[in-house]
């Protein structure tokens, strides 16, 4: 079976809408990751097939939840879950961020050759990072903590609009009850991400704007 009939079948069972161009630049996206990977080591996903379950769909599947027009996708690594994102949602912006300058080389190439005008790899450390114009939202599959990631990002969100979605496996209770006094815990949804094995949560934060 054929990328492509395998992902749209995918996308078939999660009950999503895509156009025939989008499926064909989601292949493309792993056709190159497969191919960069091999020199890169940009994931430990090594088989094209479990690719489209655990980068692609687990990606396409945070879209529901979103809310805003631009987004930060922080530690990005090969771009996820911003690149799926940034295919399914051409209107919204994404700034894709990473400390690792060959995961943005490698960005930049999916970039070019996918002519996503709505993507902007970024090379920085989060705390370093000082946007022009701030985010409606932060993204992250890949911080340690939800403490750690709205420390290091607090600065990259708007005040009153502004949220947090953080990828998460189980819910996670107890790094929700050490949230810093000034988060605020919005909302949890899980995803069902056809064929992966294991909870996905995708957890929404806010700031608390004191007067």
């Amino acid at each position: 079976m054929t990328l492509k009939t395998q992902l749209t079948l995918l996308i078939g069972q999660a009950q999503l809408v895509l156009t025939e161009k989008q499926v064909d630049l989601l292949i493309q996206y792993v056709e190159l990751l497969n191919k960069w990977n091999k020199t890169y080591n940009l994931t430990a996903v090594r088989d094209t097939s479990d690719m489209l379950i655990k980068h692609i769909m687990d990606s396409l599947m945070v879209g529901k939840v979103l809310k805003g027009e631009s987004f930060i996708d922080v530690g990005t690594g090969p771009g996820l879950p911003g690149i799926p994102l940034a295919i399914l949602f051409p209107e919204r912006k994404f700034v894709l961020l990473d400390s690792l300058g060959k995961r943005i080389t490698f960005l930049r190439q999916v970039v070019f050759q996918l002519k996503l005008n709505n993507v902007t790899p970024v090379l920085s450390r989060v705390e370093d990072y000082q946007p022009e114009t701030l985010f409606d939202g932060v993204l992250s599959r890949a911080f340690a903590s939800l403490e750690d990631m709205v420390n290091w990002c607090q600065h990259l969100i708007a005040n009153e609009s502004g949220r947090f979605f953080a990828l998460k496996g189980q819910y996670p209770r107890e790094e929700i009850e050490h949230l810093p006094e000034q988060i605020k815990f919005v909302d949890s949804s899980e995803i069902i991400v056809p064929n992966l094995q294991g909870e996905r949560h995708v957890i929404e934060l806010k700031k608390i704007i004191k007067n």
